[in-house]
């Protein structure tokens, strides 16, 4: 399968296969470390995709100068020349593998012992008072005051197990101080 992708690095896009090395603008990154870019498009034998949702991986090979570019300034009857250059600082780097996302994707099947962990929080949103998953952080605030001590407790925890929004711990934890 000949698959390709287009990925973004420092604001040029490039069109890449496994295997294959290139110069690009210096990256910050030591020789030898593994670099993601973003990836714009995959494409291959199917029609390409969009919105990808595998990776690119690429090492970098070395950092390197480019082509020296001349410069010559020159203003007739004056006498005026000038001649500068400039070397652009690049970075080869060799595409180890495209669409690694994939297999790691394929890697995790593992996650089956934490759906039986999460059961027991389907009890607990039991317990999460009416219309909670759609409240802002001041209506919950507000709301909080009126709750009952389960219904806090269990209002934290999912808060710690989720995304655990600050204003809302703050707001939680407040309240149920006050209820002791």
């Amino acid at each position: 399968m000949s698959s390709y992708a287009i990925i973004s690095l420092g604001g040029k896009q490039y069109r890449v296969h496994e295997g294959e090395r290139l110069l690009v603008d210096r990256l910050r990154a030591d020789e030898g470390a593994t670099v993601e870019p973003r990836v714009l498009l995959v494409g291959g034998d199917g029609a390409p995709d969009l919105a990808p949702s595998t990776t690119v991986t690429a090492r970098v090979v070395g950092h390197e100068l480019g082509r020296k570019i001349r410069i010559g300034k020159y203003r007739r009857r004056t006498g005026y020349k000038k001649h500068t250059g400039h070397r652009s600082r690049l970075t080869r780097i060799e595409i180890e593998s495209i669409g690694a996302g994939a297999k790691r994707a394929a890697k995790k099947p593992a996650a089956a012992p934490k759906k039986a962990e999460t059961a027991p929080t389907a009890k607990t949103e039991t317990a999460l008072p009416d219309g909670y998953a759609s409240m802002t952080i001041p209506q919950l605030t507000e709301a909080a005051g009126g709750w009952s001590r389960e219904q806090l407790e269990a209002a934290l925890e999912h808060e710690r197990s989720g995304k655990a929004r600050k204003g809302a711990l703050a707001a939680l934890e407040s309240a149920l101080e006050e209820k002791h």
